[in-house]
């Protein structure tokens, strides 16, 4: 099984290669089975990509967003009649499903590109009457960017990252994960056919080394990660000694709150949604779940009757639920906290350990598991595992619960099951998230804005307030009479 590129790289509108750079695979987590041999960028490829990205960033900036909305437009039309093709290709180098990967993963970065159109066509500044003249403001692009993409959602997140930047006139150096490096190609192929001048979308593949080299480069202006705390701090170290422009979208340990009087079919859907959907590997998941001690019998009853119906099996097959963790190091470590979770004093209500699948016994499966009599100082409880163990806990009351929620350092998501709108309003306000469902999870339509408080995150990807982080305003004063000089 091979999904080789051409090469590595895209730079300047085309594929490059450069054979010096350390050698790297990726591979197929259902198999271990080897798709492509990559090698990482090097320092004179780095230049040649900033070179590239500033002469298309002119060409791209000087036309009319109403340009830029027709080229956005058709790449997202292109993206839809390849869904197929780009969601089988994420499915072997990510090991998720294909029935998710066929509604996730591409067509929603198409959705990013038809969105940030519409909106390209449509950026305009102020105009302010002053006593003596008046003012306006300009927005205006910020010039190249850097995204630095995670391995969950390959290609969607160099959609998200990409469309608000080229709908604002930047052009962006892209570094997919190592571990998943092979969709971003594919969208820089479309950019290119859609019409996007040479230079203003480029992908260069490489590890740590390359993100920093990104993150501190001086003709680069603003720097985009999606990845770890960890990761997070590096970059925006590394970024501070040049004063870019940056966006964190981080990791998280998110609370779900599931009160007495809610659907609990409902709320048993949204915790599977928000623990098991791409095996766990999603950094909005709400692996905290709280439920109402009257109600949290019957909730884990029809919670572990769900996920033992859970399908794992071959990714490729529409009829598989979960497939593989994507890496050997991402199976270990998760299987690593399913083994603290029980030597911690959990109960372990279903899973909690390695899967076989027939067929496929070299690839990277795990159980879906669910730990109950969790305490909230447990390893458990408190560290993103990013894999498919969730969390359930019992509380008694509002004050509680929302005290509990709040006691981490992460504050990407929350979600609130119940039938009390009032109650719902008043603890999304309270709860510690950039992002918050009522009834609901997991939900990231492009309309709505998207990050982290706290160490999740700084700024915000989609919505109109993405727009914000990819522009900078420039105020123009204009007299209309003499000003006179006080000496």
């Amino acid at each position: 099984m091979r999904a080789q590129p051409p090469a590595s790289h895209y730079l300047d509108g085309a594929y490059v290669e450069d054979e010096t750079g350390d050698a790297f695979e990726s591979v197929y987590p259902a198999t271990g089975e080897v798709l492509a041999s990559l090698h990482v960028a090097t320092p004179a490829l780095i230049e040649r990509a900033v070179a590239a990205a500033k002469r298309g960033q002119e060409q791209w900036a000087a036309i009319s967003g109403a340009e830029r909305s027709r080229v956005l437009r058709r790449a997202a039309e292109l993206m839809r009649e390849r869904n197929e093709e780009l969601s089988q290709l994420e499915t072997l180098d990510t090991g998720k499903a294909i029935q998710e990967t066929r509604v996730a993963d591409a067509a929603s970065g198409a959705d990013a590109l038809e969105y940030f159109a519409a909106l390209a066509a449509d950026r305009r500044g102020a105009h302010i009457d002053l006593p003596n003249g008046f003012a306006y403001t300009r927005w205006e692009p910020l010039g190249i960017c850097a995204g630095i993409g995670a391995w969950n959602y390959p290609i969607q997140i160099a959609a998200w990252k990409s469309a608000p930047a080229l709908a604002c006139g930047n052009a962006m150096i892209f570094k997919p994960s190592d571990v998943t490096p092979l969709s971003a190609l594919k969208l820089a192929e479309i950019y290119t056919e859609a019409g996007l001048p040479a230079g203003a979308f480029n992908v260069l593949q490489g590890k740590g080394p390359l993100g920093a080299a990104l993150s501190s480069h001086p003709a680069i202006a603003k720097v985009s990660v999606t990845g770890s705390v960890g990761t997070g701090a590096k970059v925006m170290g590394t970024a501070s000694t040049t004063t870019k422009h940056v966006t964190l979208e981080l990791g998280g340990k998110s609370p779900i709150l599931v009160f007495a009087d809610a659907d609990l079919d409902a709320a048993v859907s949204g915790a599977i949604l928000g623990n098991f959907y791409s095996t766990g590997q999603i950094c909005s998941n709400g692996t905290r779940v709280f439920v109402e001690r009257s109600v949290r019998a019957a909730f884990i009853d029809k919670l572990c009757r769900r996920a033992a119906a859970i399908r794992l099996g071959n990714p490729l097959d529409s009829e598989t639920h979960l497939g593989p963790l994507v890496s050997k190091a991402q199976y270990d470590k998760v299987l690593a906290y399913m083994r603290v979770g029980q030597e911690e004093g959990a109960t372990l209500a279903c899973g909690g350990g390695p899967a076989t699948v027939t067929g496929f016994e070299d690839g990277w499966f795990v159980e879906p598991t669910v730990f109950t009599d969790v305490v909230d100082t447990m390893t458990i409880a408190r560290e993103e595992i990013f894999g498919p163990v969730m969390c359930v806990m019992e509380f008694d009351g509002e004050e509680e619960v929302i005290a509990r929620a709040n006691a981490t350092e992460f504050g990407l998501a929350a979600g609130i099951y119940t039938r009390d709108l009032s109650r719902a309003h008043r603890l999304a306000a309270r709860v510690e998230a950039g992002t918050v469902w009522v009834n609901a999870y997991n939900l990231t339509p492009v309309e709505m804005p998207f990050g982290g408080v706290k160490r999740s995150g700084i700024g915000r990807e989609n919505g109109r307030e993405a727009l914000e982080h990819y522009s900078q305003v420039k105020s123009v004063y204009v007299a209309t009479g003499p000003e006179d000089a006080p000496y």
